[in-house]
């Protein structure tokens, strides 16, 4: 056994200045991402960005309200004025929704503009080495740093499933990565999405996040940070925008997960409900993108993983959050926590912003699966570890499946 001390930080952006990344949020309905969430912070202090909404008058001012949220918009007080007009900003402790029942996430038509979705920033959020001292199980040699590998534009010919997540913190806007997943309750039609608990909830010492948006082959065509200035929302997001309508992290994720340290690692994944943004063609996710990937939940052990590849937008230098990136390695063992299931593993350069994206390997059936999900690494941006899926796993993917079975 080998003790940890290297210091890791949150795999994370934050819009305008350089700062800390969004605490990862926790449990139940939007899955939480250990230590590498890729979250972007916005200048504004207050979460800034302007939440006016420019969208054709639907009701509620540019505001779209999917059903099944009415009711707990109503248990809550919001109202729906108000919150696009610029409520949502307000974070005071006593009003941020923090239980698993209590994820609401009005649709603001056009509040993820291609500007807020550029502007994103790496965190400087730290991991205390000393958090991760108690190492008690397995953990395997450090491995050695993989390069990571561009992918080549368009990316949807080559990793379609892939994309960026945006959503608004206390800190400001936000971005991490995820993956469109099969959904079995809606065979070729899913609309889900995994990703990392801290991009959906902060822990054990906040709530759910906000505003919380899909992006799938976010600048497809992998125009430069220059070219983006005048890119239109079409270019920047060729298959829509898609809105968290639902999402559940692990009970874990919500009461132990924290912005430094390894608390709640191996619990840091979630799944979103997504609807797109502008109303519905009648077409799901999976089929405007093309594609969807399995999650497998009883994945070979470590020793018995050929290889696992990791995808991510990864946004601190010498990234810039604007590319889609690639790692593949070999994985190995980290333990945190000898109660907590062992973490994989991978050499990966990828840094803030790479969160929450899918690690997919060969699963218990031999065919590509998503596997695992990047949560944490080190500052050094030398590996990256993700949790391993097992029945928690599971068991938060089947709620959010089973809620929205045959829709």
């Amino acid at each position: 056994m080998r003790s940890i001390r290297p210091s890791f930080t949150m795999r994370g952006h934050r819009h305008g200045r350089r700062g800390t990344s969004a605490v990862p949020v926790a449990v139940a309905l939007v899955s939480a991402l250990a230590l590498t969430a890729t979250a972007c912070e916005s200048g504004d202090a207050e979460a800034g960005g302007d939440a006016s909404a420019s969208a054709a008058d639907d009701g509620n001012g540019g505001i779209r309200i999917p059903d099944h949220l009415k009711d707990e918009l109503k248990e809550h007080g919001i109202d729906v004025d108000e919150w696009k007009n610029g409520a949502w900003k307000n974070w005071n402790k006593d009003d941020w929704l923090r239980e698993a029942q209590d994820f609401v996430n009005p649709i603001i038509e056009d509040l993820w503009d291609p500007d807020r979705m550029r502007e994103a920033e790496e965190p400087d959020q730290e991991v205390d080495g000393g958090d991760l001292s108690g190492d008690q199980g397995v953990t395997d040699p450090e491995p050695q740093p993989v390069q990571a590998q561009a992918v080549p534009p368009k990316y949807h010919d080559s990793a379609a499933t892939a994309g960026k997540l945006l959503f608004d913190s206390p800190k400001g806007s936000m971005v991490c990565s995820a993956t469109v997943v099969k959904d079995p309750a809606n065979p070729g039609k899913s609309n889900l999405v995994w990703t990392a608990g801290h991009c959906v909830h902060a822990g054990k010492k906040g709530g759910w996040y906000r505003n919380i948006a899909f992006v799938p082959s976010y600048n497809d065509s992998g125009k430069s940070t220059a070219e983006l200035q005048d890119a239109t929302k079409e270019e920047v997001a060729p298959y829509g925008v898609w809105w968290g309508d639902w999402a559940q992290t692990s009970d874990q994720w919500i009461e132990q997960g924290g912005a430094t340290g390894g608390d709640g690692a191996s619990y840091d994944y979630a799944v979103i409900h997504v609807t797109p943004e502008k109303g519905s063609d009648g077409k799901s996710l999976e089929e405007t993108v093309g594609s969807a990937v399995p999650v497998d939940f009883a994945a070979p052990a470590v020793p018995q993983v050929k290889s696992i590849k990791a995808t991510g937008y990864p946004a601190a230098p010498p990234y810039d959050g604007q590319k889609l990136y690639q790692c593949e390695d070999k994985p190995g063992r980290l333990s945190i926590n000898a109660s907590d299931p062992t973490m994989y593993r991978i050499g990966c350069t990828m840094t803030g912003g790479s969160s929450g994206g899918g690690w997919i390997a060969a699963g218990s059936d031999g065919k590509p699966a998503l596997v695992s999900n990047t949560s944490i690494g080190p500052v050094t941006a030398g590996w990256l570890a993700g949790p391993r899926l097992g029945e928690e796993a599971k068991g938060v993917f089947d709620a959010v499946s089973d809620k929205f079975a045959g829709q």
